[in-house]
């Protein structure tokens, strides 16, 4: 069995921080720090504990944030020299975020020093909240940074919906101000920050269809092999939900002359079961059709309506009277994002972006 998350952050890391402070302030209170976040630390979980952490370093750290800050910096590695790295890093981020947002510049500039060792996407968010012109003209020449994981923090932590993170309302209402951001990094040479930054193109997505459909379309035009790859994975939820500009930057067309027939290998599936089934697709039109298909599953939910969730699967160039057949595996699995309910379920095929075929299925759950 995997190790529990929240063990992550264990009373050796508590005094792995006093002895980096100790060390770099030798008057830092150390016993009244492992005191207080060591106090009750196995019963928490992760983030709980972290918050801990970060409290005692709020009782325990000189009031002003210039001292503070300093001594947190002295803690980082640099060189030859030794220092905090990890998870121990998280209380430190969001120490800097509650104690430091009277201090934007010296703020902004530990949690970039931070980023190589422990992102610093969490804790940038509520300067942006609080200030958004001021800390995105500090955030944003961080594009051109030699360090990849501070170029990373400049796109990732401007996410409107950055999962397990707060939500930055003003960007997710109006994403333009980050937009230089993402061009800028949209060929950097590291696939982590390119990955970021089509992460965020999809967050914008979610609220802004058509802005990043024309996003991508502007950027499509000699496009590297690179570039391509952000621009698709930037355009997911587009494609899933078949949006037309979306689909045509990347050659599909509304489907012409096709036919879809799906079978599944049963009726009737237990929680924990897989549903396999077989699809064939015909094409009757004259000319040769580049398909995408992706399949959506209709869960389920307690109201005894259902809810729809798309999965890729696979793409094709059919030429006339051509005719393939695929056969899929989908397994109907317990997990921690869904609950899962008994009764009448679909599976419905999805040629770019239009309903093609579907099969109904019965869903048995123990209770």
């Amino acid at each position: 069995m995997a190790e529990p998350l929240k063990n992550l952050l264990h009373p050796g890391v508590v005094t792995a921080i006093a002895d980096r402070l100790c060390a770099v302030r030798p008057t830092f209170e150390r016993a009244r720090f492992e005191a207080l976040a060591g106090a009750n630390l196995e019963a928490l979980e992760l983030m709980q504990r972290s918050l801990l952490i970060r409290d005692a370093l709020i009782e325990t750290l000189p009031q002003s944030f210039t001292e503070a800050a300093a001594a947190l910096d002295g803690c980082l590695p640099s060189g030859d020299r030794a220092g905090l790295s990890g998870w121990a890093l998280l209380p430190v981020s969001q120490y800097v975020a509650a104690h430091g947002l009277g201090d934007f510049e010296l703020s902004l500039a530990l949690l970039r020093a931070l980023t190589p060792h422990f992102t610093s996407e969490f804790g940038i968010r509520v300067f942006i909240d609080q200030d958004q012109e001021r800390a995105l003209a500090i955030i944003g020449p961080w594009v051109t940074d030699p360090n990849h994981h501070v170029r990373r923090l400049a796109s990732e932590g401007t996410r409107p919906r950055l999962p397990w993170a707060m939500r930055l309302p003003k960007l997710i209402r109006d994403p333009q101000p980050i937009l230089p951001i993402l061009t800028a990094l949209i060929d950097d040479p590291e696939d982590y920050v390119r990955r970021s930054v089509a992460n965020s193109l999809n967050d914008i997505a979610k609220d802004h269809p058509d802005l990043v459909a024309g996003f991508v379309a502007e950027h499509m035009a000699g496009a590297s092999p690179e570039r391509r790859q952000l621009l698709r994975h930037a355009s997911r939820t587009l494609l899933k939900q078949g949006h037309g500009t979306a689909l045509s930057n990347f050659g599909f067309a509304p489907p012409a002359g096709i036919d879809a027939a799906i079978s599944l290998d049963r009726s009737e599936i237990a929680l924990g079961e897989s549903l396999v089934f077989k699809l064939a697709v015909r094409h009757s039109a004259e000319t040769a059709q580049k398909i995408m298909i992706d399949y959506a599953v209709h869960h389920r939910k307690a109201n005894g309506t259902t809810s729809p969730k798309v999965f890729k699967w696979t793409s094709a160039t059919l030429e006339p009277g051509a005719t393939i057949e695929i056969e899929k595996r989908h397994a109907i699995r317990p997990i921690t994002t869904r609950r899962y309910y008994p009764g009448a379920h679909r599976v419905v095929i999805l040629v770019n972006g239009q309903e093609a075929a579907d099969a109904d299925f019965q869903l048995s759950v123990d209770e």
